[in-house]
C-alpha cells in the first residue's frame, strides 16, 4: 500500500467507531482468549517481556493492563541532564519552536495555540523556545514518566480527530498533533514552564494520569480543563516519575520556554530513544 493511499483512507474509516470498538476489545476479561491476543501481540511487535516487572503473559487479565505494564525497578536509569526522556519510543521531530510553529515533517507546520487548545496567553510562554516530538509504537512501554521535576498547574483536554500518528500520516496530514485528540499537561519547573501534551490516535481507549485516573472517555465536544494552582493541594512529581499512560499507543509532544536548551547530539528524526536518556540540557535561569 503506498503511503498516499494509506493516508487518505484515514479519511474515509470510522476511527471514533472503531476505536470504541478496540477500547472494549482491550478492556474485555477474555480468559485464554485474552492471553492468546496478548501472545499474538508480543510475536508480532516483538515486545520485549523480559523487562516488564511482570513476565508472564497468561497473568494479564485485559490486554490494557499488558499494554500498561510496568518494567522492572532499574530498567531505565536516568541520565545525569537537565530533561530526560520521558518514554520509549522514536524521535519524530525536535528543535526551536519559530515563533508560534513547530515543526511536523516536511512541508507541514502547526501552531503552538492550536496544540495547546487556543490559549494563546499559554501558547506565548514558548515563543521561540524548543519542542520535542516522541511517537510510541506498539511495542514499546507506554507509561510516561516526568522529563524533570515540577508542579502541576493545569491540565486541559481538547477534542479532535483521531488520526493514526505513526510516521507516514504524520508527513501526510497536516496540523496532525493539532488536530487530534489531547490532553495538554502545563507544569512549572526550576527551569520555568513546561507542557507535555499527550496526543490521542485512531485505536487509542483512553488516555489517563496519575493524578486524574482516566481521562478520556468521556470524549466531549467542548474543551475541559482542570486548575491544580488555586486552592488544590499540590501536584508535584520529581525527575523520571510517572506521569500518565497511554491505553494503546500514541505520541508525546514536550514544549520548553526560550533559552540555551542543548538536545543531546546523538538525536536524529527517526532514531529509537528510550526513557530515562539524556533528551537536552537547558540551564536555569
Amino acid at each position: 500500500m503506498s503511503e498516499r493511499f494509506e493516508v487518505f483512507l484515514q479519511y474515509l474509516l470510522p476511527k471514533q467507531a472503531l476505536t470504541e470498538f478496540g477500547s472494549h476489545i482491550a478492556s474485555m476479561r477474555g480468559g485464554a482468549v485474552t492471553t492468546r491476543i496478548i501472545r499474538w501481540f508480543v510475536g508480532k511487535y516483538g515486545v520485549n517481556m523480559a523487562e516488564a516487572a511482570n513476565p508472564d503473559i497468561a497473568s494479564y487479565p485485559t490486554f490494557n493492563e499488558f499494554f500498561t505494564r510496568a518494567l522492572k525497578p532499574g530498567a531505565r536509569p536516568l541520565a545525569a541532564a537537565d530533561l530526560v526522556c520521558p518514554v520509549d519510543g522514536a524521535i519524530s521531530q525536535f528543535g526551536a519552536i519559530e515563533g508560534d510553529r513547530i515543526f511536523q515533517a516536511k512541508g507541514h507546520h502547526y501552531s503552538t495555540t492550536a496544540l495547546v487548545g487556543g490559549d494563546r496567553e499559554l501558547a506565548a510562554r514558548f515563543e521561540g523556545g524548543s519542542f520535542a516530538t516522541i511517537y510510541l509504537s506498539p511495542k514499546d512501554y507506554h507509561r510516561i514518566h516526568m522529563p524533570t521535576g515540577g508542579r502541576l498547574q493545569r491540565m486541559i483536554y481538547v477534542p479532535g480527530e483521531l488520526f493514526s500518528v505513526n510516521p507516514a500520516t504524520a508527513r501526510g496530514v497536516p496540523g496532525l498533533f493539532a488536530r487530534n485528540e489531547r490532553v495538554v499537561c502545563v507544569f512549572e519547573s526550576a527551569r520555568g514552564p513546561f507542557v507535555l501534551v499527550l496526543v490521542g490516535a485512531t485505536i487509542v481507549g483512553s488516555m489517563a494520569t496519575v493524578w486524574h485516573g482516566v481521562v478520556n472517555p468521556p470524549r466531549t465536544k467542548e474543551v475541559r480543563e482542570w486548575r491544580y494552582d488555586e486552592g488544590q493541594p499540590p501536584v508535584e512529581l520529581a525527575q523520571g516519575d510517572e506521569m500518565g499512560r497511554f491505553l494503546l499507543g500514541s505520541t508525546v509532544v514536550m514544549l520548553f520556554p526560550k533559552g540555551p536548551c542543548r538536545f543531546n547530539p546523538a538525536w536524529a528524526p527517526g532514531a529509537a530513544v528510550r526513557l530515562g536518556e539524556m533528551m537536552a540540557n537547558c540551564p536555569a535561569p
